[in-house]
């Protein structure tokens, strides 16, 4: 075994650039659960304001398209922690048990010095501990919004103790990553944080705090809240995420969540009981019933976001205070988009703007020129790269992102990607899956998006500037017919080039909706992009 980590150690070494005479930075990762974009004050949200979380986009750098590659909460973490896509680091959909033992980023850091901790949401199989990391401390599976159990790993050796708190797991989190950076680490080491928050994950409970906000406040409706899907084909139409038809009680605090304890229920039912109450006697019906769903998730969704940012404020302002700030990155992210009443949904999965677009914000002062925005196609599968690459280490071969470092001025390499692929798994045949997304994979170019749900044999097209909701898709009309041929050649040259494995199965010989004929077998045999 010892020869084993030798080696190990060695082969991570090899990857070491000349940074002699230069300072490690410090990273600190803050990264949420579905939280969308469009719902950041500085990505122009019409629906709230982020004082905290814009302070790092406005002091640094803001990236208008990152992407995800597989929109679902696990495999977007494997995806961060290995800089390879779902299908190399074989957590393809939630349920999978990540494979501990790979290459990861903060194995790589703590071979070059890093002081390495992982505090808040793991979310890689309950009992697959965490890797590569001198701290840990996380929840229990997908752990609740109150009074959360966590696992805790003081050396980073496996033995791991559970632990009880009482409170709300938003500010819990933060006490905890607070607590490490003032006392549990060694302050003669750089130092890597990966702060990450369950908020504002499903069914979006606020804190004590937070039970009363935006109350007196109308939040202004999607543009599209009333979608009828008939530009879009059959995995729109037969989807189960509607606020309409798909939320349950809990979800729109119509009965109080299990977890909280009697001090806590009374709070929240004397914050709740009263609007309860008035929407009873209301009795609403179809679009007014729908519209009132609408606020409660969203306020709800919001009031989860508002404890997120005043807690990165905390943070921050540590940062600040402690002399750290001007030596440590500070990079926010959420491991996909959400949909805010968008399509009349709320979840993620599939590859529409809404939950494909990854907030993305990067801190470097010195490095960065606050205001700097980008508009590179840029992915989750990037970040791995830029991590080891701001510590001074060459990128390993099977990584198959890019480290962002290039971008950080604002320009556009010439040899930046033109293009990006998606992928998602999580749909079984003949089973009730979780809101029945359809498998499918897609590319997207800075105007295009071609999606192939290829177990439906149905494309969809969509041009993204005309039609930035994705309303209608365009595929077979016939002034995209030499758009289509190149995404399609695209998205099978992507494929080949990342080596997925063709999973796409039988196509069907009718499909239902007429404005998406089957699809052909992509041409395989093309020989790889220089």
């Amino acid at each position: 075994m010892h020869v084993i980590f030798a080696f190990v150690g060695l082969f991570l070494l090899s990857f070491v650039a000349d940074v002699s005479g230069a300072e490690q930075p410090n990273i600190l990762f803050i990264f949420t659960d579905d939280h969308a974009a469009h719902a950041i004050s500085c990505y122009d949200s019409k629906i709230n304001k982020t004082p905290n979380l814009d302070r790092i986009g406005n002091e640094g750098i803001r990236f208008d398209n990152c992407f995800c590659t597989n929109g679902i909460c696990g495999p977007s973490r494997a995806v961060i922690l290995t800089g390879k896509y779902s299908h190399k680091n074989g957590f393809l959909r939630n349920g999978n048990r990540f494979d501990g033992n790979q290459l990861t980023f903060p194995k790589m850091l703590q071979m070059v010095g890093y002081e390495t901790a992982v505090i808040g949401k793991w979310h890689l199989g309950e009992h697959q501990e965490p890797t590569g990391f001198s701290y840990s401390e996380v929840l229990v599976g997908q752990g609740p919004y109150y009074n959360p159990t966590m696992l805790r790993d003081d050396h980073g050796n496996g033995d791991r103790k559970k632990i009880n708190y009482t409170g709300y797991t938003t500010d819990i989190i933060t006490d905890l990553a607070l607590d490490w950076l003032k006392e549990g680490r060694k302050s003669d080491k750089p130092f890597m944080l990966m702060y990450q928050h369950k908020a504002p994950h499903r069914e979006w409970c606020p804190g004590p705090k937070y039970l009363t906000m935006y109350d007196d406040v109308e939040i202004p409706e999607p543009v599209n809240l009333f979608d009828d899907y008939e530009g879009r084909g059959t995995a729109a139409h037969t989807q189960d995420m509607t606020i309409e038809k798909t939320m349950t009680d809990r979800d729109l605090k119509l009965v109080p969540p299990p977890f909280l304890n009697e001090e806590q229920l009374k709070v929240w039912n004397a914050a709740y009981e009263p609007k309860n109450e008035a929407f009873r006697k209301a009795n609403l019906q179809g679009k007014d019933l729908v519209r009132w769903k609408y606020q409660r998730y969203i306020k709800d969704y919001l009031r989860c976001v508002a404890a997120v940012d005043d807690n990165i404020g905390r943070v921050l302002d540590y940062l600040d205070e402690a002399g750290l700030a001007e030596n440590t990155i500070v990079v926010y992210s959420s491991d996909q988009g959400f949909y805010l009443g968008d399509h009349g949904w709320f979840d993620k999965r599939f590859m529409y703007e809404e939950s494909y677009r990854q907030p993305l914000m990067v801190r470097w002062p010195g490095k960065i020129q606050p205001g700097t925005v980008s508009k590179a196609l840029v992915s989750n599968v990037d970040f791995a790269e830029t991590f080891i690459d701001v510590a001074g280490l060459d990128q390993p071969r099977a990584m198959q992102g890019a480290s962002l470092t290039p971008l950080f001025d604002g320009e556009i390499p010439e040899d930046w990607r033109k293009s990006h692929y998606y992928h998602y798994y999580e749909f079984e045949a003949n089973s009730r899956t979780p809101h029945m997304v359809r498998r499918h994979r897609g590319v997207r170019t800075d105007r295009y998006k071609l999606i192939d749900f290829y177990n439906l044999g149905e494309y969809e097209l969509y041009d993204l500037e005309k039609d930035p909701h994705e309303m209608q898709s365009v595929y077979d009309q016939p002034e995209y017919e030499e758009v289509q041929k190149l995404l399609k050649y695209e998205l099978d040259r992507l494929a080949e080039e990342l080596e997925v494995p063709d999973d796409r199965g039988s196509v069907p010989k009718n499909p239902v909706y007429k404005n998406n004929p089957p699809a052909q077998k992509p041409n395989a045999g093309k020989k790889k992009a220089s």
